[in-house]
């Protein structure tokens, strides 16, 4: 099951498409206007935005701006607007997809699962799961555990999580974080790495000020160690 937020104003459009989403299995909340949209993404930490442009206190395209300024959730552009340049511009923003109206609720669930997919939901069969101090990682099942205790987490956060730990005691950059996880070759935002880190930190039961996992190296990056290692 996906946790979905639905950024679309029209009450004609947004509340049939929540409940046919919620028919196929996802949790599914929504929002009006552009800042309650970001509101939403940063308390409730989404794994995917569908987002409308035309909103009533900012355009969607905006939007789209600041939350790749501070959040990686993948976002699937769903509007009437149907124009090349337009689209091309979206992408090139950061939008993961781009589905013009009239669509049906199955294209667009459709299209969630997709976007999931390459985001990382799968991995290959074969890889082990990663233990670090009581840190379970199995990237088969995308689960982890801390001291046997399920820590739930979004696809993004596991992905941070999993690729720190394959490289214990390791300071990876966030250059390298950004490129590898994120998958944004030519750099990006620090605070969105930033931001991630806390989350994370947050589900392991730490904090930058009282770390026992994640030791931030200032100027550098993070190190994912054991406690007492």
């Amino acid at each position: 099951m996906a946790r979905l937020l639905l950024v679309e104003d029209d009450l004609t459009i947004r509340a049939p498409l929540v409940r046919a989403l919620r028919d196929r299995g996802h949790a599914v909340a929504a929002a009006s206007t552009a800042m309650e949209g970001l509101r939403h993404t940063l308390d409730d930490r989404p794994d995917l935005v569908v987002l409308d442009l035309g909103l009533p206190d900012l355009d969607g395209g905006e939007l789209l701006r600041m939350l790749r300024a501070v959040s990686a959730v993948p976002v699937i552009v769903a509007t009437a607007r149907d124009d090349e340049r337009e689209i091309v511009r979206l992408l090139d923003a950061g939008a993961d997809d781009y589905l013009v109206k009239p669509f049906t609720a199955a294209q667009l669930d459709a299209r969630v699962r997709a976007v999931l997919r390459r985001g990382g939901a799968e991995r290959p069969d074969g890889e082990p799961v990663l233990v670090v101090g009581g840190l379970r990682i199995d990237p088969r099942a995308r689960q982890v555990t801390l001291d046997d205790t399920p820590v739930e987490l979004t696809p993004r956060e596991f992905d941070l999580l999993h690729h720190l730990a394959a490289r214990p005691g390791t300071v990876v950059t966030k250059r390298e974080l950004l490129t590898e996880v994120w998958q944004i070759p030519y750099g990006g935002a620090d605070k969105t790495v930033d931001v991630h880190l806390s989350w994370l930190r947050r589900k392991l039961g730490e904090s930058a000020q009282q770390p026992r996992y994640l030791h931030t190296v200032r100027g550098v990056g993070v190190r994912l160690t054991a406690p007492g290692t």
